[in-house]
């Protein structure tokens, strides 16, 4: 999934991007407005992050401009503006959240993931299942959530590429590379570390017993497997 973030601080903006990156994000950076209508005609993606104050373009005058013609796009403001009738008009124009600066990254996050879950849902063309089991895992990646029992486990959009991959091929190892092609994108080079922590976090929420895992098992010297 594909998200662009349009900010002309270049701290801010490469921030933002670092994170929706770490969840599996594919991130696109625009410098002002100007730059994000451009990338949005060019690059088609799923999901907007625009500041309000830019160059060129503000925000405000590009949602309207996107609304003119998508009305679909789930579209942010982060902005600085934290009067009431910011947000109002924000609303108003368009928008399907407003997040105001100074943000924390798990706010970020689990509105992301909140837009991310209304997307999938209505992409009907997705190629993916509504859920899938794995042991006594039901994992649902249209919500970016699993379920064990009546509890419910968050998990990220990279999280569910992973487990998704090895739902897809039960019984097999999968290499390190395959994983980070699927989940990480092929222009993107982690390292094997960047793997194994993700992987260790991702056992903590699902796993009965991280240190025993029974869904991803270690694949010494090539990756890991899920045996059903």
């Amino acid at each position: 999934m594909k998200v662009l973030v349009a900010e002309d601080d270049i701290h801010i903006r490469q921030g933002l991007m670092d994170v929706l990156s770490n969840e599996g994000y594919t991130v696109l950076g625009a410098v002002d407005g100007t730059d994000a209508l451009a990338q949005y005609e060019s690059s088609d993606p799923d999901i907007l992050c625009l500041d309000i104050m830019m160059p060129g373009i503000n925000g405000y005058d590009l949602c309207k401009k996107i609304r003119q013609t998508d009305s679909h796009i789930p579209i942010l403001f982060i902005s600085a503006k934290s009067e009431e009738i910011d947000r109002v008009l924000g609303l108003e124009l368009g928008a399907d959240d407003f997040i105001v600066k100074p943000f924390g990254v798990r706010e970020v996050v689990a509105r992301i993931r909140a837009v991310t879950r209304r997307v999938a849902l209505q992409q009907e063309h997705m190629d993916t299942p509504s859920s899938f089991t794995m042991g006594d895992l039901e994992v649902f990646p249209a919500e970016l959530r699993a379920k064990r029992g009546g509890d419910t486990i968050e998990i990220s959009l990279r999280d569910t590429k992973i487990l998704q991959l090895l739902h897809a091929h039960p019984g097999e190892a999968i290499a390190r590379d395959k994983f980070f092609d699927h989940c990480w994108g092929l222009d993107h080079m982690p390292n094997s570390r960047t793997l194994d922590q993700h992987i260790s976090q991702l056992r903590k929420r699902i796993e009965n017993d991280p240190k025993c895992p029974v869904l991803i098992k270690t694949a010494q010297g090539v990756g890991y497997r899920y045996d059903p």
